[in-house]
């Protein structure tokens, strides 16, 4: 394919995975008004952000490993008819349960869309320039990170009301849907398939009794309860059982043999803390932003603005310079190293942070993920060759998702119980009760119902804990370094597949 012939695919590619991500960020500021309607609990409120990031991560690897054995272009389009179909019912439930089922056949497609622009990429592109297109899908992530929580408020707000958060993506899915239609042309491997069916199952079984355990500890129970290890248990036996049929069966969703590859297994260790800063970030910098500082959510959207650029103009400017020399090293090192050094910074910020200080710290974090994202992936697809494609590439895009929503799940947790525990200590040096203080709404902070003093209590408690997290994704960051430090580099070929 030419290079206009690529743009004109890769238009429509983007333009699926922008809604997709758009889809998974734009409810955040309208969940508060969807509830009211629908007389949702504080369960449920976490359910239609969980359900989504759930199906989407537990069905990635399904999807690349479908990709190796059916039509890439087909497949692709399936998962935008999904989506698309999801979003509309979204927008037409009338209960929180049939919303949450909504939102979680919006995942299905999201995994698949997720998942397959990698191996769609890369079957049209050689890696030695894969590099130049790869800035467009960190673009893509960055602005659809940030700016759907700032559309889903301004949808909210007007006359439109937030079923519009569900259908304004059905246009431009229809439109990806008829641009790849058009100008998508691959060409399509006819051999035997015998898909792995009960390792599918096995799989997704033991990734959603995990991801269930993580959003709903301490919340509906304690981290260390009878409940929390009977999920613990019943995750560890399916993926144990996933493990041992995947290395039995002729064609495994995750075929095993790809880990016994250094440069792969420390890939997938490195983009973990990716998927971490990437998700946390979005999430709890638009916290940090309205709770601790009293933004409203457009100006909070706006404030992250700094991460998206150093995300965009690192993940450009890198595939370039890769293209060109055929090396991904040093930015994969530079880039854990950047992303280190501003989670660190970030890890000191309270609720009286010079705010232009910490959009330096923003940039960093953007640079440093925007070096690392796609580049990991370029990396695997380097190594490995065209019929193990979709399942390399999206066992690498699955264990980023696992990392973001894992790590929200998680940091959410740290930072509430940092919260509590500050506000506590505050009020009773003051001889008020915390009663009623910490949480309003259901279990969410009320804060511009509280007296004024105790309002900055509030903010200054909230501010001084999102350091904390910070401070735990940096360790977390940590790792991705170490394990970029020992991925051996190998000259990108110029070939689409090893074999050529």
């Amino acid at each position: 394919m030419s290079h206009n012939q690529i743009m004109r695919a890769l238009s429509g590619l983007l333009l699926a995975l922008l809604v997709a991500i758009l889809s998974s960020t734009i409810v955040s500021n309208a969940l508060p008004t969807i509830l009211a309607d629908l007389n949702g609990s504080q369960s449920e409120y976490t359910w239609v952000v969980t359900a989504m990031l759930l199906t989407a991560c537990a069905t990635t690897p399904i999807w690349g490993k479908l990709s190796d054995l059916f039509s890439k272009k087909l497949l692709y389009q399936l998962a935008i008819v999904i989506f698309t179909v999801g979003s509309v019912l979204g927008g037409i439930a009338q209960s929180m349960p049939e919303l949450i089922a909504f939102r979680a056949l919006q995942g299905i497609g999201m995994g698949g869309l997720q998942a397959l622009i990698q191996v769609v990429i890369a079957a049209m592109i050689p890696p030695r320039d894969r590099g130049r297109y790869s800035g467009y899908i960190g673009a893509t992530f960055a602005v659809a990170t940030v700016s759907g929580p700032i559309l889903g408020g301004i949808i909210v707000d007007s006359p439109l009301g937030w079923r519009w958060c569900f259908w304004v993506s059905v246009p431009l899915a229809i439109a990806a849907f008829i641009v790849l239609g058009r100008t998508l042309h691959l060409p399509v491997v006819r051999r035997k398939v015998k898909i792995d069916w009960l390792g599918a199952k096995l799989l997704v079984g033991g990734v959603a009794l995990l991801l269930i355990w993580i959003s709903l500890a301490g919340k509906s129970f304690d981290w260390v309860s009878a409940t929390s290890m009977l999920y613990i248990g019943g995750a560890v036996a399916a993926l144990a059982l996933a493990v041992l049929v995947e290395s039995r069966v002729s064609e495994p969703v995750v075929p095993l043999r790809l880990f016994r590859s250094r440069t792969f297994a420390l890939s997938v260790l490195g983009t973990l803390a990716v998927g971490t800063a990437m998700f946390g970030g979005a999430v709890f910098l638009g916290q940090y932003y309205q709770i601790a500082r009293g933004y409203s959510p457009t100006h909070a959207g706006l404030m992250t603005l700094p991460m998206v650029l150093g995300l965009f103009l690192s993940s450009t400017i890198a595939g370039q310079i890769i293209s060109r020399t055929g090396r991904t090293k040093p930015f994969l090192v530079g880039g854990a190293v950047v992303l280190l050094l501003g989670l660190g910074l970030l890890s000191t910020v309270d609720h009286t942070t010079d705010l232009t200080l910490m959009g330096g710290y923003l940039a960093l974090m953007g640079i440093g993920v925007g070096s690392l994202m796609q580049n990991l992936v370029l990396v695997v697809q380097n190594t490995v060759s065209m019929r193990d494609m979709g399942s390399a590439s999206s066992v690498v895009t699955f264990f980023r998702t696992l990392g973001g929503s894992a790590g929200v799940s998680a940091l959410g947790a740290v930072l509430a119980t940092q919260v509590a525990s500050r506000i506590t200590d505050s009020l009773a040096r003051m001889g008020i009760s915390s009663q009623g203080a910490t949480t309003g709404g259901g279990g969410t902070l009320d804060v511009e119902s509280l007296p004024a003093p105790v309002q900055e209590i509030v903010r200054a408690a909230y501010g001084d804990a999102t350091g904390t997290i910070f401070l735990i994704a940096a360790c977390v960051a940590l790792v991705t370094l170490v394990a970029v430090v020992f991925i051996r580099e190998t000259p990108l070929r110029t070939t689409l597949d090893t074999a050529e």
